[in-house]
């Protein structure tokens, strides 16, 4: 977390005879609560110099605990990154306020067919703007994955962590999944091939049976320790997200350590996701979180941000200011042929969502 702030004091004038006060005044701010790892290494502050506005900016590792942020008490914040899936129940609580796209010059750079599948879970496209988008897969140590599995593994099935031959020996090296059982689990019934959105409790009691034969293969449940523990080899295997496994591989590299990275985007279909910036209603400086999220709208501030941690933007006039080595990535920007196997996630009753939490303490605890 990074907090900044801006004072400037008063000296005392040597001949005074009145003592005055040392007194600060208070830059404005802006309050962001924002994915683990989730922005380029300079924007914060290029926002502060570009605005004069001082960012405090604080970060979560799971949808679950933003919602448990935002829907159980006043939160602080102004602007928050939320995912597609987690917009109908933020709406439906009254949590976000409506962006008046009238004061949003930079909107008109928002990428139209990605707003058209946003508003499925925003209607209208009242509430939230397009900041990143990505998938869900494997990560995986190629070297070491091979070793234990040979050159047949199947790495580019949900096989190689869900099918218990394989995982049992994939434990020798250490597998971590994320912590997110609205991650997770849709992706267990998925694999089953039963609806990943699904609310039946049947289903997720087949899921559950899954993970718990599973389990004892499983090294950890984690939605950030795993991107540093893959790039420097203290675990082979993570199902995790597209540019965090990006970024353990790029790291490898960096630190030349000799470990190969690689991601997949399972044969079988996967979870493809949708990052937004939303205001909350209660936002205590509106103004400056409305300048905050325009400042990503602009499409030279964007750019960057999807070449650091990999994953597109949701901005169509930031595509050719991206990377070339970005674009052509397929684990950044999947080809049709994938794009049609992916599936989103939805936001569930909450009846379900008490099976999904209690199944997930059951499978975390391995009872």
């Amino acid at each position: 977390m990074s907090r900044h702030r801006l004072y400037f004091n008063l000296g005392f004038g040597a001949c005074l005879a009145v003592s005055l006060s040392a007194f600060a005044v208070e830059a404005p701010t802006v309050h962001v609560y924002n994915w683990y790892d989730y922005i380029g290494p300079t924007t914060l502050q290029d926002f502060k110099r570009d605005t004069g506005i001082a960012p405090v900016y604080d970060t979560f590792d799971s949808a679950e605990v933003l919602e448990g942020k935002l829907l159980t008490s006043r939160s602080g914040y102004d602007v928050v990154v939320a995912s597609n899936f987690s917009l109908p129940t933020l709406i439906k609580a009254g949590a976000l306020a409506p962006l008046p796209r009238a004061q949003m010059p930079d909107f008109k750079n928002m990428d139209t067919d990605l707003l058209a599948k946003l508003a499925n879970n925003d209607p209208g496209n009242q509430y939230a703007v397009p900041y990143l988008w990505g998938t869900n897969g494997i990560g995986y140590n190629i070297d070491k994955v091979r070793a234990l599995l040979g050159d047949k593994a199947p790495v580019d099935s949900w096989d190689l962590v869900f099918k218990e031959e394989n995982l049992a020996r994939l434990g020798e090296c250490g597998v971590a999944m994320l912590d997110s059982p609205s991650e997770m689990l849709p992706v267990a019934l998925h694999y089953l091939g039963l609806p990943p959105n699904s609310t039946n409790p049947e289903d997720y009691k087949k899921a559950e049976a899954l993970l718990l034969k599973l389990r004892p293969h499983i090294a950890y449940f984690n939605s950030s320790k795993f991107i540093s523990d893959l790039s420097n080899g203290n675990i082979c295997v993570a199902v995790g997200w597209s540019g965090a496994m990006l970024e353990a591989k790029t790291t490898a590299e960096q630190a030349g350590n000799g470990v190969k990275i690689a991601y997949s985007l399972p044969k079988e279909g996967a979870p493809v996701w949708f990052d937004t910036l939303v205001l909350l209603k209660d936002a205590p400086h509106p103004e400056q979180g409305l300048a905050f999220i325009d400042y990503l709208m602009r499409p030279e501030v964007i750019a960057p941000v999807s070449d650091h941690l990999n994953y597109p933007n949701g901005n169509r006039s930031a595509t050719t200011l991206v990377t070339e080595a970005t674009r052509s990535n397929p684990a950044v920007y999947p080809p049709a042929e994938a794009m049609a196997t992916l599936f989103t996630l939805q936001p569930l009753p909450p009846a379900t969502e008490r099976v999904r939490t209690r199944i997930w303490s059951k499978v975390k605890n391995g009872q």
